[in-house]
């Protein structure tokens, strides 16, 4: 790595992450269906209709995945808890959910390894899927009672929380563009599932102030939008892309409104008195993560609203195809600062690339994954360096793990991981990291 832990400022945190759903293994522990499960078993929308029942088993064998994380140096874990595991039917709690998230934090603690949660990372409980899932207008009060029952067993020992993990891919990806579930097509459940995400956060933000936590922040999802040219037309396609994707959950929380391009598409399909939801959605935050990984080439069609083409970028891909440009995070994090969120820390939430990672004569040598981390870890320093108040960077993903829509074969972590024995394999990188924590 081109870097330092002494290169940042002190108390600057640096952290791996994870989800519950892509590495427990869903099968285990009493959780209940998700509409995961019901989308992967549907041919046509994940890989060989690869599920998370199995993931990682990272449910039996968590020490020994805080073990490594504690000897590469790092300080924090970003995790999340699974909805459907503390409440199978989502709404009774689960005694043996509870008491594995209890086991795990207690687990990190005793590493050094300080807690940072995230309430929701995708996988929602087929009986509220059953009810609309996110297109009910009931959906926040259902989340605010799943944040009280888990927060209100695991919460004294958290450094910081956040609701929701990227809520653009809650909303559009998986209502307007259905890559991911509940796979839907549908303009309407696509404004109504992105307002009541924001409805839902707000309520758990509240609930979690009112059971005296604190460090409660949001994580949202970028991906740096350029028009493929000078024309308006592109430009007009670009700031349509940036409003949907990046500004439309922070607008609603920091300025009550969402953006003038995307309410051109959207306005027919809001919910009734949606313009009196922002002071719940727009409860203060100790802080806010970004999660980046690519940026966007954005061309215009003529198709109907909000029709655009992707253009290829020439830098180098990962193996997901998506362009590296580390100039991307350094943009957002000033950007978000200047005109959202002041002085308010931001942490890198995550960060990472899939790469084609094979052992070999028991080392699996990935040198695109160090190059990659080392140039977005300047991108972040450089970003501190003209004002940005980054106070951390999680990788994603300390494992590789069920890449959702795309199974198993996309491989971010910065562990190998045998998906038919289980076996952990630190990579190259893992020692590149290790070595540029240490104290």
């Amino acid at each position: 790595m081109d870097f330092k832990r002494s290169d940042f400022p002190e108390g600057f945190t640096f952290g791996a992450a994870t989800s519950a759903y892509q590495i427990e293994g869903h099968a285990t522990g009493g959780a209940g269906s998700t509409h995961w499960d019901t989308f992967a078993a549907t041919p046509g929308n994940v890989v060989r209709q690869e599920n998370g029942d199995l993931a990682c088993d990272h449910y039996n064998r968590y020490a020994e995945d805080f073990d490594l994380m504690q000897a590469a140096g790092f300080d924090a874990y970003r995790f999340s808890t699974s909805w459907a595991r503390v409440m199978p039917d989502g709404r009774t709690p689960n005694p043996e959910g509870l008491d594995f998230y209890d086991r795990l934090v207690d687990a990190m603690l005793e590493r050094g390894l300080a807690p940072y949660a995230t309430l929701y990372h995708w996988e929602l409980p087929s009986p509220l899927a059953d009810e609309g899932g996110w297109r009910s207008p009931d959906m926040h009060k259902w989340f605010g009672d799943y944040t009280a029952c888990i927060m209100g067993r695991i919460g004294d020992r958290m450094a910081a929380v956040a609701p929701i993990n990227e809520p653009w891919c809650v909303g559009w990806l998986s209502h307007f563009l259905g890559h991911h579930a509940p796979g839907l097509r549908d303009i309407r459940a696509t404004a109504r599932a992105m307002h009541h995400v924001l409805k839902a956060h707000g309520t758990a933000i509240q609930t979690m102030r009112g059971l005296g936590l604190k460090n409660l922040g949001g994580v949202f999802n970028f991906e740096w939008a350029e028009p493929v040219d000078d024309s308006d037309a592109a430009r007009r396609a670009a700031d349509l892309y940036d409003g949907y994707y990046n500004r439309f959950f922070l607008d609603g929380i920091y300025k009550g409104r969402y953006p003038d391009a995307v309410m051109e598409g959207f306005a027919p399909h809001l919910p009734d008195g949606w313009q009196d939801d922002f002071d719940l959605i727009g409860q203060p935050l100790d802080w806010v993560g970004l999660n980046y990984y690519t940026r966007k080439i954005i061309a215009p069609n003529t198709d109907a609203w909000p029709s655009h083409e992707e253009a290829p970028g020439p830098l180098p891909k990962t193996q997901m195809g998506w362009e590296i440009y580390p100039d991307g995070l350094y943009k957002f994090l000033t950007r978000t600062a200047r005109e959202y969120t002041g002085d308010t820390p931001l942490f890198v939430t995550e960060n990472g690339l899939a790469n084609a990672d094979v052992i070999v004569d028991g080392v699996v040598d990935d040198a695109e994954r160090t190059a990659f981390v080392s140039a977005h870890f300047d991108a972040v320093k450089r970003a501190i360096d003209a004002g940005a108040p980054v106070s951390g960077y999680f990788l994603w993903s300390l494992l590789d793990n069920y890449e959702w829509a795309l199974g198993y074969e996309k491989r971010f972590g910065l562990i190998h991981v045998d998906f038919d024995t289980f076996k952990r394999t630190p990579k190259a990188s893992y020692h590149a990291l290790k070595s540029a924590l240490a104290r």
